[in-house]
């Protein structure tokens, strides 16, 4: 009889304890999974802030060599700000479109061709934004600057909503960037209507 109890007793807990075991491993690796995901999550984001700010700096090079000296004998229109403005400004809207882009690839594997096509155009936009400074600042073309300017600001309309449609966060956050390359794009037409006879 004990040993019948015995036997019942083994049959009854190996089973619960190897479901235990079983369960306590699935967890493990749940967990571990989560943490690489949380690992390559930190390690994307960073690469998203990164781009936008490494473009722009490379766009202040270009900046930087004529904006103490051809920038300053330019006629300008009144509200065209100081030019230390753009630089923080410029730094701000690139933190945010980075973390646009972010949010919007964090969606997949859901929604892959939306996710595509909306970052198709950001980075058709992105490409834009990164020639204007070296066409304006570098080759002192303002026309062809009007021109890019024009291009941006309709990739970048194009992007937003794209954006907005996969997260609407993403969209709103490129809202800033789609009204400040408004104003800049009436700071371009103005200084080269102004400019025009140079």
């Amino acid at each position: 009889m004990a040993q019948l109890q015995n036997v019942m007793i083994t049959n009854l807990v190996e089973p619960a304890w190897h479901r235990g075991v079983e369960v306590s491993q699935q967890a493990r690796k749940a967990l571990a999974g989560q943490g690489l995901k949380r690992s390559q999550d930190f390690l994307s984001l960073g690469a998203a802030l990164l781009l936008p700010l490494l473009a722009g700096g490379l766009g202040a090079v270009a900046t930087n060599s004529s904006v103490s000296t051809w920038y300053r004998t330019l006629r300008k229109s009144p509200w065209n700000p100081p030019a230390w403005v753009f630089g923080p400004v410029w730094t701000v809207l690139y933190l945010m479109m980075g973390l646009a882009s972010w949010l919007v690839w964090q969606k997949r594997p859901a929604h892959e061709k939306k996710i595509s096509e909306a970052l198709k155009w950001y980075g058709l936009q992105f490409t834009l934004n990164s020639l204007w400074s070296p066409i304006f600042f570098g080759m002192r073309r303002i026309g062809l600057a009007m021109i890019d300017i024009v291009a941006l600001w309709s990739a970048l309309l194009t992007c937003l909503v794209k954006f907005g449609r996969v997260q609407p966060l993403a969209g709103w956050l490129l809202v800033p960037y789609f009204l400040w390359v408004s104003f800049a794009s009436t700071l371009n037409a103005a200084i080269w209507w102004l400019n025009r006879e140079q």
